[in-house]
């Protein structure tokens, strides 16, 4: 059960991988706007369902100290996917998608600095090789 966030995290992996194509496809015919709405209004559902299921409500949560993050993350993931749909909308896959990849580089580094987590030499490797396939894959 330790490990149970690398099953999850390849699952997400998965899922997420078919969402650029998908967009792609959808948006010859819809604007960016509309499928941010239509695919995260699918997702308020699901959540919701989830909570049902395990018997979570947020209610309880709306007053919690660490509320005010969750709705600046909640800005945030507005702001990143409002304008990613549009990229993706505007340009290429092969392009939009590597550029907006980069934060899992960014956030890698946050997390060692800001959590202080280890730095390994293996680590910086592999956030300066993403970086480095990203500008390769998007030039």
């Amino acid at each position: 059960m330790t490990r149970r966030y690398l099953a999850l995290s390849l699952v997400a992996f998965g899922a997420y991988s078919l969402v650029a194509p998908l967009l792609k496809i959808a948006m010859q015919e819809l604007p960016s706007t509309p499928a941010v709405f239509i695919s995260n209004f699918v997702l308020l559902v699901v959540a919701g369902i989830a909570m049902a299921w395990r018997g979570v409500s947020p209610v309880p949560y709306l007053r919690h100290p660490k509320t005010p993050h969750i709705v600046g993350i909640g800005v945030l993931l507005t702001v990143g996917l409002l304008t990613y749909y549009r990229a993706l909308e505007l340009g290429p896959v092969s392009i939009v998608v590597p550029i907006y990849g980069l934060f899992i580089a960014i956030s890698s580094i946050i997390g060692i600095v800001v959590f202080d987590e280890a730095v390994t030499t293996r680590k910086v490797a592999g956030i300066g090789f993403a970086v480095l396939a990203i500008a390769l894959m998007s030039l």
